[in-house]
């Protein structure tokens, strides 16, 4: 019987996450395994408190590890397997590590927040964690160069004011002096339902009032937030996919290169009840985008928007200028391309198919539309973005 590789996964499992990293690592093992994979039991089957993993290792003889960075990691490293590390805090050198692209997911939530016509903007993270640092920065670069200012969460130094029950009333303060309407990213998921239940001791409508985006597409927590969360959906399943091929690569004895880097990347905003608003004063711009939005797929032309606002088309323009900083054409086309991310994201459906969902003429026109936007063809986006 063929060796079978031993991989010990130090993942917790609670979040959509490391969930969407097991699930390529599950699907590598379907494909090129099989793998037996081992991990620290549940709490009620864990006697030890997780201090017997070391010994573990050694017992069962892994042949690689995928873990979080933990105060664990120097002694894990110390036994010479075959390691990938992801939310590494400090650099190891030559380390195969997960990062996550922080900076570009702060870019993706103002851009969408921006496209829905805010015009004031905030920023509620946690400022301990690194993550939520660079998430902020990609956030506050994009929101200051389209010229705008932010309002930032400064989280309490004090552990018992940073207890849920006791932040919920300093942010809902917080909330309660912002300009408004507002639009608002959270670091993740989780803070972003935090915000959401601090708005209701405020008294602030989400999203008439303040509309909130938050991180990671966590389905469970998105759906537990009450209005719903919009957020910023990652592709850490297939970042998982190829931790398991690099995995593979390091445990059949290839020379690694120093500090690989295995990126996740934004994909896409997943539009909830949080952000479900256009926050745009003109009416007749806002009537206009709102038509954009529920016909794109039908390849409305510039003079369908201006008649269906009851504007002049030279007039209209000049307005989406103002309002937007963009052309009714550059609009469309924006809308159309969003859908076809979405397709290519969330679907199994081929370029044809989509091509025919979306009205255009042909794959050469879906594709040559994509790669004149995107610098890339759909087969490709798809490949890195998507599902391996």
């Amino acid at each position: 019987m063929a060796n079978i590789p031993k991989i010990m996964l130090l993942l917790e499992k609670s979040r959509a996450y490391s969930r969407g990293l097991l699930r390529g690592l599950a699907k590598y093992s379907r494909l090129h395994g099989p793998w037996a994979f081992y991990d620290e039991p549940p709490f009620y089957m864990n006697s030890t408190g997780g201090k017997r993993t070391l010994y573990q290792m050694k017992d069962w003889g892994v042949d690689g590890i995928i873990m979080r960075d933990t105060e664990k990691t120097q002694q894990i490293l110390s036994r010479g397997l075959p390691t990938i590390v992801t939310d590494l805090r400090k650099e190891f050198s030559g380390l195969p590590i997960i990062k996550t692209d922080d900076v570009a997911i702060g870019k993706m939530a103002a851009e969408y927040l921006l496209n829905l016509g805010f015009r004031q903007f905030a920023f509620c993270g946690f400022g301990t964690m690194f993550w939520s640092r660079d998430r902020c920065e990609g956030f506050a670069d994009s929101i200051t160069k389209a010229g705008f200012t932010i309002q930032f969460y400064k989280q309490p130094k004090s552990r018992a004011k940073r207890l849920p029950a006791n932040e919920l009333i300093l942010m809902a303060d917080w909330l309660k002096s912002l300009p408004k309407p507002l639009g608002l990213m959270a670091c993740n998921d989780d803070r972003g339902r935090q915000v959401i239940e601090a708005c209701k001791i405020a008294g602030v409508h989400v999203p008439e009032e303040v509309a909130i985006v938050g991180v990671d597409n966590d389905e469970l927590i998105c759906e537990l937030s009450s209005p719903r969360l919009s957020s910023v959906a990652l592709n850490v399943e297939r970042s998982g996919y190829e931790a398991a091929e690099l995995l593979d690569e390091l445990m059949a004895g290839k020379e690694k290169m120093a500090n690989q880097q295995i990126l996740v990347q934004p994909t896409r905003i997943v539009t909830r009840q949080s952000t479900d608003i256009l926050a745009i004063e003109d009416s007749e711009v806002a009537e206009a985008v709102q038509y954009i939005r529920q016909h794109a797929k039908e390849k409305i032309q510039v003079d369908d928007v201006a008649r269906v606002a009851g504007v002049s088309r030279r007039g209209l323009e000049r307005r989406f200028r103002r309002v937007l900083s963009c052309s009714i054409l550059s609009e469309i086309r924006r809308v159309r391309l969003e859908q076809v991310i979405r397709m290519l994201v969330e679907t199994n459906q081929s370029i044809g198919q989509i091509a025919l969902a979306l009205n255009f003429p042909s794959i050469e026109h879906i594709s040559r539309f994509f790669r004149q936007h995107m610098k890339i063809s759909p087969l490709a986006y798809r490949k890195k973005y998507g599902g391996k």
